[in-house]
């Protein structure tokens, strides 16, 4: 009876917050921009060491009972110091901070400067998974569910100016069937479970970090201020000149306390290179810049020289409140380029484009998913060093100091929501799914570096007419919202799911499947790959009439383990598994629409534990601490030799000096 009392309790404490969140969402903003300072805004950063304390596992509300958010957490109990960014999974030596469920508290002091009583204010998180509330001196001002995109709130009278502000955040980890992505709290009820014990499972594979994962920042602005910035942009081939497109909404009147009119306003744009000279001006809410001579986005390795690869010109937007004279500036960087696609290929400003690349992880040691520049700076040197040239965001938004990093240095991104390993596919999940959707469009609509958005990775039963009910109303939704853009749409295939069943397919504009040959099945039999592939993928696109891309493939590997001949687990298992797969890939970049390679994966990851997976998934070309396997030498070779067949850039000298051990061109001849 006491097991049954404490399960009803805890799901309506849960199902209550959680519908509670729903309900009140972030404060709405046409855009989310960046925070940035600027003559008209200041930034403050909020990260650093805050307290931090869990809810005890079996009072999941004791919390809000007692008002945690009323006073310091000092107050209510032993507290531990917590690093903002991070996850807070790893920092501690306990079990219990490694496997919690539910609720988390988090509390810091600020102070802000006496003028910031002219501006609006406001608080904005980069990320916390997965429910958050956020309290200012114990008001609620902002609640929001999804763990991978920003939310903010205006800051009114609930800050003050001469004395310190206390900043407290509660955030719940536990996923259900209408979270995206999805979860199920399990009951265990075997007598060798503490009483009222429960876990909250999950079908994807990888590690559910928990914690504010990404930056928090307090920043000001004028009373009108701009709130969204849409751009587009598109070439002239024959005259050279690239058009940058745009839209500026002025927001104003969202604050009962400081109305505003913001049909009075004055809107002024500038584009600049990167020399700061400025090639293009334009007045007024929406409109479109000619650049002579346009220097454009290119991707990594389309352009013999680094230098050129993601070239960004900087949109400076100045709004005048006619009133009150007031002046609001802002700057965002923009990359001329298109993107197109027919049946036979994926073009960028009109050229081929091929997929070379990775699925990835925010997964570091100790941080979890916690933004470090340091690890930041380091992968990216690390996919140039491949000779990559694109990856996707698996399997949810990347934090937007990753996003700016890919559009700094060509890299080309299919952005991807996190909707992984979903099911059931009801109407209050496919409100959660839509809402991120539009989340992420909101963020990423003006990013160079996004040429695709994904809706989802590997759902379950494709097959089934609800399935296509379902993703035909999450594409049309993402078209929808991505108006301006224009951008293809793609979903990751289940593996199961034949090319004549699947109920998605019809309404992606890309077709996208992983495939586990000689490792999820034909377990070791490597010499079963490329005819495999080759079938699977000239069925998916003989049926569909789509380009298609291999988003994933690959095999567990545990550095330093050897065996000839090469055996699973083993280094040399995973080069001869990636030998067959490119002696497929090159038949196919011939001879079908195939458009890309994405291995899977760039770095070993952290998963759930489980007898199937030593230490996580070891399924990188890297170590989790970014130290190369034999594999990431010989998906280097490719990629490089490939950049050189395909866009003449140069091989790096040691390659040369090497000798390379794999040319695409050789494998080809020899199969034909």
């Amino acid at each position: 009876m006491g097991k049954r009392i404490f399960n009803a309790f805890f799901v309506c404490t849960i199902w209550c917050a959680f519908q509670l969140c729903g309900k009140a969402g972030a404060q709405e903003t046409s855009g989310i921009l960046y925070p940035q300072e600027s003559e008209s805004r200041e930034v403050k950063s909020l990260d650093g060491i805050w307290n931090f304390r869990l809810a005890p596992r079996f009072q999941p509300d004791l919390g809000f009972q007692q008002a945690w958010y009323s006073a310091s957490l000092e107050k209510t109990g032993r507290v531990d110091l917590m690093p903002v960014p991070s996850s807070y999974n790893d920092v501690n030596q306990l079990k219990e901070y490694r496997d919690h469920v539910g609720w988390a508290w988090y509390d810091r002091k600020f102070r802000v400067p006496s003028h910031w009583q002219d501006r609006r204010v406001f608080v904005r998180f980069g990320a916390a998974n997965y429910h958050s509330i956020v309290y200012i001196n114990g008001v609620k001002v902002v609640e929001h569910s999804g763990g991978a995109l920003p939310f903010l709130a205006e800051l009114q009278s609930e800050l003050t100016f001469d004395q310190e502000n206390l900043i407290t955040v509660a955030i719940n980890n536990t996923l259900s069937r209408d979270t995206v992505p999805q979860g199920t709290t399990v009951y265990q009820n075997n007598a060798r479970y503490p009483d009222g014990y429960f876990t909250n499972d999950y079908k994807f594979d990888f590690f559910n970090y928990a914690g504010i994962h990404r930056p928090v920042f307090l920043y000001t602005t004028p009373k009108t201020f701009i709130d969204d910035i849409d751009v587009s942009t598109r070439v002239a081939t024959v005259t050279g000149y690239g058009y940058v497109n745009y839209s500026i909404k002025a927001g104003g009147s969202t604050s009962k306390k400081r109305k505003t009119n913001i049909q009075a306003v004055n809107v002024i744009v500038e584009l600049e290179d990167q020399e700061g000279t400025v090639v293009g001006r334009a007045e007024g809410s929406d409109g479109e810049i000619a650049v002579p001579n346009a220097k454009l986005w290119w991707p990594f390795t389309m352009v013999p020289d680094d230098e050129d690869a993601g070239y960004l010109y900087t949109l400076k937007v100045t709004t005048l409140e006619t009133a009150s004279n007031e002046k609001d500036i802002y700057r965002l960087k923009v990359g001329i380029r298109t993107v197109t696609w027919t049946e036979k290929e994926f073009q960028i400003n009109n050229f081929p484009f091929y997929f070379r690349g990775f699925g990835r992880h925010e997964d570091y040691d100790v941080r979890g998913k916690g933004v470090d520049n340091v690890m930041l700076v380091k992968d990216h040197n690390l996919i140039k060093w491949t000779g990559a040239n694109s990856y996707r965001t698996t399997h949810y938004p990347y934090a937007e100091e990753i996003m700016d990093l890919a559009d700094k240095l060509g890299i080309v991104i299919i952005d991807e929501v996190p909707a992984v390993s979903i099911e059931g596919y009801g109407s209050d999940l496919l409100a959660n799914h839509k809402k991120q959707m539009k989340e992420l469009i909101q963020r990423d609509k003006n990013r160079a570096s996004v040429v695709m958005w994904s809706v989802s990775n590997e759902p379950w039963d494709l097959h089934e007419e609800a399935a296509g009910v379902y993703f035909k109303d999450v594409i049309d939704h993402t078209k929808e919202v991505d108006s301006r853009n224009k951008r293809p749409v793609t979903l990751v295939c289940n593996m199961y799911t034949m090319h004549n069943e699947d109920k998605s397919a019809p309404h992606v504009d890309i077709l996208s499947i992983n495939r586990y040959y000689s490792w999820y099945y034909d377990v070791g039999h490597s010499e079963t790959i490329k005819d495999a592939i080759v079938i699977d993928v000239e069925n998916w696109v003989n049926y569909h009439k789509k380009p298609l891309l291999v988003a994933e493939y690959g095999a567990d590997t545990i550095p330093g383990l050897h065996q000839s001949p090469e055996f699973v687990f083993t280094e040399e298992y995973q080069t001869v598994m990636m030998k067959e797969h490119f002696k497929a890939f090159d038949y196919l970049r011939a001879n079908s629409s195939f458009i890309g390679e994405h291995i899977w994966n760039f770095a070993d990851f952290m998963t759930t534990q489980g007898i199937h997976r030593v230490g996580g998934n070891r399924k990188g070309i890297f170590t989790r601490q970014r130290q190369p396997k034999a594999s990431a030498h010989l998906l280097r070779h490719r990629y490089h030799l490939m950049a050189a067949e395909s866009d003449h850039y140069p091989i790096p000298q040691d390659i040369l000096e090497n000798g390379p051990v794999y040319s695409p061109k050789k494998i080809l001849h020899d199969e034909h």
